[in-house]
């Protein structure tokens, strides 16, 4: 089974409210949201806005906050923010915190980069261990995360129980990996999916940060799920069936709404899965991250 989360990302150029896109997050068959760590801050005020208020009034959960912590600098401002995130985390009652390995690609870190980079990182997740929450590093190009070998090798020299990996499908196609073969190696570390894809590999820059947050950047090459460069379809018919995955649909293109709903409903198809389920216990499903599933046949 696969629980699919919408990304409020998506919207991030459009006048739409939180209550508004759950509502239909809801009805496109979506089972949870994963919050942009900007929008959570700005949403802070509105204490009625919470967990409980989403699962009561739409079914759904905030599978987890995405932000951008600093691997370097203050240490201390790091820690502050982590902090933050981690109390956000528990009002929405989410289990995941998402950052990314820094802003260097893994050779272009010396070995004392990447030995600070490992102390900032546990520290992080010291943080997030209080708050009972998990630190997850993005596999992303221009990151130590770039490719499954680093990435590998980052969770086993941070090697904290609250550290895991949000497993960006494309992005470990685009370093040249099978990604398929890339989840066997990573299996025990990953606790999300990114789930996106291109037309073609060429255009893969359409999805760096300063092109994909600029509200006139480019858009070209972004299709849905299962029509692009990317086979999605084979990276699922070789995922084991006897684990429950939790993943986020990462669309940055127009015509969000139609797009969206068509990946929800396909990826669902995808995985056999009869029905979408509307989560009631998010608590009774994270417990089954990463281990085999009773729900899953």
């Amino acid at each position: 089974m696969m629980e699919l989360s919408l990304c409020t990302i998506s919207f991030r150029h459009q006048l739409i409210a939180l209550p508004d896109i759950a509502s239909w997050a809801a009805q496109a068959g979506f089972q949870a949201i994963e919050l942009w760590g900007v929008h959570a801050f700005h949403l802070s005020d509105q204490l009625h806005l919470d967990a409980a208020w989403l699962n009561e009034e739409h079914g759904l959960r905030v599978s987890m906050l995405s932000d951008y912590l600093p691997m370097d600098g203050d240490e201390r401002a790091a820690l502050t923010r982590m902090r933050s995130l981690c109390r956000l985390a528990n009002h929405w009652g989410a289990l995941k915190v998402r950052t990314f390995a820094g802003k260097l690609a893994s050779h272009q870190l010396s070995r004392t980069q990447y030995q600070a980079l490992v102390g900032r990182m546990r520290r992080l997740c010291d943080v997030a261990a209080e708050h009972q929450v998990s630190l997850l590093v993005e596999t992303h190009p221009g990151t130590y995360a770039d490719c499954t070998p680093t990435a590998l090798e980052l969770m086993g020299n941070v090697d904290h129980p609250a550290c895991g990996l949000n497993f960006d499908v494309l992005h470990l196609w685009e370093a040249g990996e099978d990604p398929a073969e890339s989840w066997k190696v990573l299996a025990p570390y990953v606790k999300h999916l990114h789930l996106k894809n291109i037309r073609q590999r060429e255009l893969l820059p359409v999805f760096a940060p300063h092109n994909v947050y600029a509200p006139a950047g480019s858009r070209e090459g972004m299709v849905p799920l299962f029509a692009g460069a990317c086979d999605y379809r084979d990276f699922f018919r070789r995922l084991p069936r006897d684990r429950f995955y939790q993943a986020s649909l990462e669309w940055f293109g127009g015509f969000c709404k139609s797009v969206l709903k068509y990946d929800c409903w396909d990826v669902h198809q995808q995985f056999g899965d009869r029905e979408t389920q509307i989560i009631k216990n998010p608590m009774s499903h994270n417990k089954h991250i990463g281990i085999p599933s009773r729900a899953a046949n």
